[in-house]
């Protein structure tokens, strides 16, 4: 079984405020964006695309395949009341201690990366255990896709942010059964 990865393009949102679950829309770049991804999704050979249901990426899986499976395990962090702030708005007494310790400590009203990964893990297993023999495509966002990295390549959660990602970035993970 294949797994191909792909992130979603480029986000409508000005650098430096805080998104996770936010429902951003893409650039006006989009559609020069998806023509190196869907080029290299060519070479691919797979059954099923699922995708976050968030429009940044949805938009994208519907570029892939007329037939796509949003679930939304495979949302990016939820930040609960940090989405859409600017990360320099954030007040220190709740940021610090959550960039000291972002696996296990979530956003305020939100989510820990270790969260994120629990459910991540949930849909791989359910997946895995139904499509074992199958190639997939997933649409979906970094955090998400360093999680699924960091599961497959036993990487501790700590270091998966030296797992650098564009927009529009493809990873594949082969899994022997």
């Amino acid at each position: 079984m294949e797994i191909i990865l792909v992130r979603h393009t480029t986000p409508d949102i000005e650098k430096g405020v805080c998104y996770g679950q936010a429902d951003i829309d893409v650039t006006t770049s989009f559609s020069e964006e998806i023509q190196p991804i869907l080029s290299e999704l060519d070479s691919y050979t797979f059954d099923k695309v699922y995708a976050s249901p968030l429009q940044r990426c949805e938009k994208l899986a519907k570029k892939i395949s007329a037939e796509v499976i949003f679930d939304n395990r495979l949302k990016e962090l939820d930040f609960g009341n940090w989405e859409l702030l600017k990360w320099d708005d954030i007040p220190a007494e709740e940021l610090n201690p959550w960039m000291k310790n972002f696996v296990e400590v979530p956003a305020t009203n939100g989510e820990s990366y270790l969260d994120l990964y629990n459910r991540v893990l949930d849909f791989l297993n359910e997946i895995t255990s139904t499509r074992h023999n199958s190639n997939i495509v997933i649409v979906t966002h970094a955090g998400v896709m360093r999680s699924i990295w960091a599961y497959y390549n036993t990487i501790p959660l700590h270091k998966t942010f030296d797992l650098k990602l564009t927009y529009g970035q493809i990873l594949k993970i082969t899994i022997s059964k």
